[in-house]
């Protein structure tokens, strides 16, 4: 049965969540076999799969169609769709761009940072809301660690309530401490999804082309259970050979 909002925040405390992301129809069917109660259509899309230097360059049509794809493979899982960079500047503009995302066959959306107001706005339009605080791709300027120190803790934690209190109903941790994703999630009523953010939060999510190991480097905190790029790589030398010896 496929989650939703008001199940997925029911979780919290209870059962652990755990969500990858999915970006195509096959990846998705096989997720949704093994029993993947949530994948998001993250814009990590562009990182990943379109060759991008960042996700600044994804575009909210490059989304919509992501995210049909997997909808297309995964009927019966909760999808939330990641707004990309600029597509919620503004309540007005984040709700059209959402309804966009929903159109396409998503659950729910996904923002970064502290835009309360646009938070808000969605979910008085019956649209639900997962916030992202700690490291937030779409602005950073690196990727180093987030909330190291007391002053950045406060502002990391002080975020993370203001998100659940306007609505949001789940929070992505990234890259912060394992104590202080502790402190966040003891502190707020709603589930954090954690990536690289220690095992105390209520889920994890994962990149899927990380876990399982397409691409050819992958970042310190994320874990491979397979190498399928090595696969790949190998299948195609095979056929070559193959090709070439006039066996095929």
């Amino acid at each position: 049965m496929k989650q939703n909002a008001e199940s997925l925040q029911g979780m919290k405390s209870v059962r652990p969540i755990p969500v990858l992301t999915a970006y195509t129809t096959p990846v998705a069917r096989s997720l949704e076999k093994a029993g993947i109660p949530v994948l998001l259509v993250g814009d990590t899309v562009g990182m990943v799969e379109m060759g991008f230097s960042s996700t600044r360059e994804v575009t909210l049509a490059h989304l919509e169609y992501h995210v049909g794809a997997v909808r297309r493979g995964a009927p019966d899982t909760h999808i939330i769709g990641d707004l990309p960079y600029n597509t919620d500047t503004d309540p007005a503009t984040a709700l059209d761009s959402a309804r966009r995302l929903l159109d396409a066959g998503a659950d729910s959306v996904k923002l970064e940072g502290p835009k309360y107001a646009v938070i808000r706005h969605l979910v008085a339009h019956n649209i639900a809301v997962v916030g992202h605080t700690g490291l937030t791709p779409q602005t950073a300027r690196n990727f180093k660690q987030v909330g190291r120190d007391a002053e950045d803790a406060e502002r990391v934690l002080g975020e993370a309530m203001a998100l659940a209190a306007a609505g949001a109903f789940m929070v992505v941790l990234e890259h912060i401490p394992d104590t202080l994703a502790a402190t966040i999630t003891r502190s707020i009523q709603v589930p954090t999804i954690g990536i690289g953010a220690g095992p105390a939060c209520d889920g994890q999510v994962l990149v899927i082309n990380d876990a399982i190991g397409l691409g050819e480097s992958w970042p310190p905190f994320s874990r491979q259970y397979a190498y399928v790029g090595e696969a790949i790589t190998a299948a195609a030398a095979a056929f070559a050979h193959q090709v070439e010896d006039r066996s095929f």
